[in-house]
């Protein structure tokens, strides 16, 4: 199964199913109109209440992720063009948790351009993420050698 959720995680399970979905689309994994499986068999999938999906889909749904079409079930949405009502205030969450991962990296001893190369690593596409390491950083919080 592309998606997993662990319940002993402090993040909810239905952010972690919201996120999961949205990682699965910014890496390619699924592509706008690619058809999502109905809220009961997800639920079943991933054992959770079907109502913990539905919230999911919901929460997608709002940010315009996906689309439910009555009768025909729910899709990828296109990327829209426009920006999402909730813009702004999306941008601000998004430089606050930049700004709370750059200090994290200062009190680790990480420098700026290892900090941008992490980034680089886990963006979608790039090795690390499709291999599902996660770790570009070696012991030394150097950037782990790719041909190693």
């Amino acid at each position: 199964m592309w998606l997993r959720v662990d319940p002993r995680l402090s993040v909810p399970v239905y952010q972690q199913v919201v996120d999961g979905i949205k990682a699965a689309i910014a890496s390619g994994l699924l592509r706008p109109g690619d058809r999502l499986p109905p809220v009961r068999e997800l639920a079943l999938e991933l054992t959770i209440n079907h109502n913990t999906v539905a919230k999911a889909y919901q929460e997608l749904e709002r940010e315009r992720v996906i689309e439910v079409i009555r009768g025909r079930g729910t899709f990828v949405a296109a990327r829209p063009s426009g920006r999402p009502p909730d813009y702004e205030e999306r941008v601000k969450t998004l430089q606050d948790e930049m700004r709370r991962i750059w200090i994290e990296a200062y009190h680790l001893g990480l420098d700026a351009d290892t900090v941008q190369e992490m980034f680089r690593a886990a963006a979608p596409g790039a090795k690390d993420a499709k291999e599902g390491t996660g770790d570009a950083v070696g012991r030394r919080g150097e950037i782990a050698d790719e041909d190693a």
